[in-house]
């Protein structure tokens, strides 16, 4: 086991024993958010068929050259869903409606607000160009086509790409479950008394959020009291997941029990300890060869979270079947002087504004890592290098952004 490791060495750790979880079939109507985990091929041609892209008329364009208007008489019409009732003889127009298939013999509709209606005949005042207002057979998809790869994440226009190819169910990589534990003598649940020195377990709810928004399915097994029997208890319970998150307990004081009953259990770690702050006590492993994956996180609020975006996330990420499983980077400049002793990798909670296509950065003030209000209030983690001492006001620094909300430039609603 490696101890007091710098934070991309953790960082390869954790990832190098990431990968996809195996596939499921789910309802593509309940895909969105999952990730793909089979390309998917067209069997459609779409759309089938030459069709028209507006209400209007059908005709042939190369008849209505020169100024008009043109009176063509219109000799049938055609709905969507229907079919003309023969070809388009040469001078004739048909009345057609929006999706409806192009006649035999058309190749052109003349949008309604360029025509007079007159009785039985139309107008074209316009000279309209061949093939205008025609969306041609095969445009969006050709039979054959890959149209979604595997590897993508299902939005919105993949669910409707699905229906439109009449997939009505598809393989998409499991999301991973994750067992959430608290430790601690101190804590309570929320609607529980918090007085005397208790301690609402606020990581079991913040932690379990975080799991969502990655794509997991978290079940909170609740607060285990500081024995190794409850604990080992507690643990046993989540035997069944993909991984294991656990805060509180995995430092070295003398009620301190995660690791031996991790080890108990026949948990490997893979390190302990790693160079940054907040989060240094930070566990990984994993209970036997095939068991699940086990974070071990500080117990003060704001490291819990911290260690999570850094290691739990992105390896989440990884076994949900995504690609990208880092937070955005931006670059921005410090509005403010900071300074610490070298030796770790701090993560600064920051807030970030626009100015103009710049961004600067600011601290949401005190940084001790039991102000989970700093949380509520940072849109970003500046990354300040291990050895560094001294950010000067006006340095150019990196920060994870927590926010993606802010690279969206929406106006209020009112």
């Amino acid at each position: 086991m490696k101890t007091g490791i710098p934070v991309e060495q953790a960082h390869q750790i954790v990832m190098a024993e990431a990968s996809p979880l195996p596939s499921e079939i789910v309802d593509a109507s309940a895909a969105l958010g999952r990730v793909l985990a089979e390309p998917v091929d067209s069997g459609r041609t779409l759309p089938p068929a030459d069709c028209s892209a507006m209400d209007g008329y059908a005709v042939r364009g190369e008849e209505l050259a020169g100024p008009g208007p043109h009176l063509l008489p219109v000799v049938y019409e055609v709905a969507a869903g229907g079919s003309g009732e023969r070809p388009l003889a040469p001078g004739e127009a048909a009345r057609i409606f929006t999706g409806a298939p192009v006649p035999p013999g058309a190749d052109t509709v003349v949008r309604q607000e360029d025509t007079e209606e007159e009785g039985d005949r139309v107008g074209i005042l316009i000279e309209p160009r061949r093939g205008e207002n025609v969306r041609l057979a095969g445009e969006d998809v050709e039979a054959g086509d890959t149209v979604l790869a595997r590897g993508v994440r299902i939005g919105a226009p993949e669910i409707g790409m699905l229906a439109s190819l009449g997939r009505t169910l598809v393989h998409v990589h499991r999301r991973p479950r994750v067992a959430v534990v608290s430790g601690g003598n101190e804590l309570v649940e929320p609607d529980r008394d918090a007085s005397g020195g208790r301690i609402v377990s606020s990581n079991a709810y913040s932690l379990s959020a975080q799991c969502t928004l990655a794509g997991a399915e978290p079940t909170n097994l609740g607060i285990a009291r500081d024995t190794p029997e409850d604990l080992e208890r507690v643990f046993r319970a989540g035997l069944s997941s993909d991984l294991i998150v656990s805060s509180a307990g995995v430092s070295v004081g003398d009620h301190d029990h995660v690791r031996p009953v991790l080890e108990k259990l026949g948990c490997e770690l893979r390190f302990w300890g790693v160079l940054m702050k907040p989060g240094y006590p930070l566990a990984f492993g994993r209970i036997g060869a095939a068991g699940p994956w086990v974070f071990g996180l500080p117990g003060n609020p704001v490291s819990a979270m911290v260690t999570f975006e850094q290691f739990v996330r992105p390896m989440l990420l990884r076994m949900a079947g995504f690609g990208a499983c880092y937070r955005p980077v931006l670059e921005a400049t410090l509005a403010e002087r900071l300074t610490k002793k070298p030796g770790r990798l701090h993560f600064v909670r920051v807030h970030l504004k626009r100015e103009g296509r710049e961004w600067s950065a600011t601290s949401t003030g005190t940084q001790s890592s039991g102000v989970l209000r700093s949380m509520t209030l940072a849109q970003g983690l500046l990354v300040f290098p291990a050895e560094a001492t001294e950010l000067a006001a006006g340095a150019r620094i990196s920060v994870q952004v927590l926010d993606e909300e802010l690279f969206r430039e929406t106006e209020p609603c009112v």
